[in-house]
């Protein structure tokens, strides 16, 4: 089971030369990644200093060499998909094709999304997912893209240079309950970000596996609090343990979780 760093980029850690910083020690500390939330506000916590993931993340890949880098989720919802692709492939880029991109519907915690006018509506922004996702990996592929949806548009566009990684950057999928649609959705993709217990991933791989006819390659990355050990997780089916921090939380209290 592959090890990690799941860190709020929010108040002391707020800043893309401290979240580097923790990165690379990470990765010297035997670590297999680190990854971000990504958010642009916290209404519930007024004043909460918010540092830009992607822009963390960037200063992650240029202080790194082998760890996997990437967000845990981004709301498709409030990004257009063609500035995820492009930004992603950057990514990849500069980090040598170590750049994985985690995806989900995003809650509106006091406001987070409807206070900056993006739908608050969960069929919607599940809608804006699927189309989302589908624009972004037909951009990667480098060829001619033209799509016409509901939500989104390319008139025949190609995008270059492609990502590091073939076939494609890896997707991993958010999912909190055996709930058919996000869990199908998952299936298509590279892995699966569950929020839930031992037992209950072990019915969500259940489904996934249905779909996908096997695990085979597929990824399941959950977060568990420093100091609690993820062997429950782990025989439940997660192959990636991400050590999950408060959402205001020290460099102290993460550089400890690295001993």
């Amino acid at each position: 089971m592959r090890r990690a760093l799941y860190l709020p980029p929010f108040g002391e850690l707020a800043d893309p030369r401290v979240l580097a910083d923790l990165a690379a020690r990470a990765e010297d500390a035997g670590f297999d990644g680190v990854f971000l939330w990504d958010h642009v506000v916290r209404p519930l916590s007024p004043g909460l200093p918010v540092c830009d993931a992607w822009i963390a993340l960037a200063a992650i890949a240029a202080a790194t060499e082998r760890i996997r880098i990437g967000t845990r989720v981004t709301p498709l919802s409030r990004r257009r998909p063609y500035e995820v692709a492009r930004q992603a492939a950057a990514l990849d880029q500069l980090s040598g094709g170590r750049m994985v991109l985690g995806v989900g519907l995003g809650a509106d915690d006091g406001g987070e999304l409807s206070r900056l006018g993006e739908t608050g509506d969960p069929r919607v922004r599940a809608e804006m997912l699927d189309e989302g996702l589908d624009v972004i990996c037909r951009l990667w592929t480098g060829l001619p893209v033209r799509h016409r949806g509901r939500h989104y548009r390319v008139d025949d566009l190609a995008f270059q240079p492609q990502p590091v990684q073939r076939p494609r950057i890896p997707v991993w999928v958010a999912a909190q309950s055996v709930r058919r649609a996000p869990l199908r959705r998952a299936a298509l993709f590279d892995g699966l970000c569950p929020e839930t217990t031992p037992a209950g991933l072990r019915d969500m791989l259940a489904v996934v596996a249905e779909h996908r006819g096997g695990l085979e390659g597929f990824e399941v990355a959950v977060g568990v609090p420093p100091g609690v050990h993820p062997g429950p997780y782990e025989d439940a089916g997660a192959t990636w343990c991400l050590i999950e921090f408060p959402e205001v939380s020290s460099v102290e209290q993460v550089m400890a979780a690295m001993i």
